[in-house]
């Protein structure tokens, strides 16, 4: 059973950051790539960034290219999500997914296979 866990979120000025954390279990991670994305009141679940299983290729969406950066440590089967200046638009709960491969529309929350129970990223002075 594919089961993944977010955490990291929480209440953070604008300009400030937060590091997310999706803790995966049931797989290994090195075969899976995994997303981020994030769902804010009223809006469609939006692809954030996303990462391969092996060479880390990476994706981001342009609203938060240069300011958020993905990584993983197969070793803790865990991938993380680096927010640093942080806007009141990133405000969202954001979601890991995980998927059996990577391809460059991975920004789409299409074939995917699990997802997290979602972490809250609040955005405000």
């Amino acid at each position: 059973q594919l089961q993944l866990v977010e955490s990291g979120g929480g209440l953070v000025r604008p300009g400030g950051s937060l590091r997310l954390s999706c803790s995966v279990s049931g797989f290994t991670l090195d075969y899976y790539a995994i997303g981020w994305f994030r769902q804010a009141p009223g809006k469609e679940r939006e692809g954030v960034s996303c990462i391969s299983s092996s060479r880390g290729t990476t994706n981001y969406a342009d609203s938060v290219k240069g300011r958020f950066a993905i990584s993983r440590d197969n070793a803790k089967n865990t991938v993380y999500l680096q927010m640093n200046s942080l806007k009141p638009e990133d405000t969202a709960v954001y979601y890991c997914g995980v998927r059996v491969s990577y391809a460059s529309t991975c920004l789409l929350p299409n074939n995917y296979l699990s997802w997290g129970q979602g972490t809250q990223v609040t955005v405000s002075s």
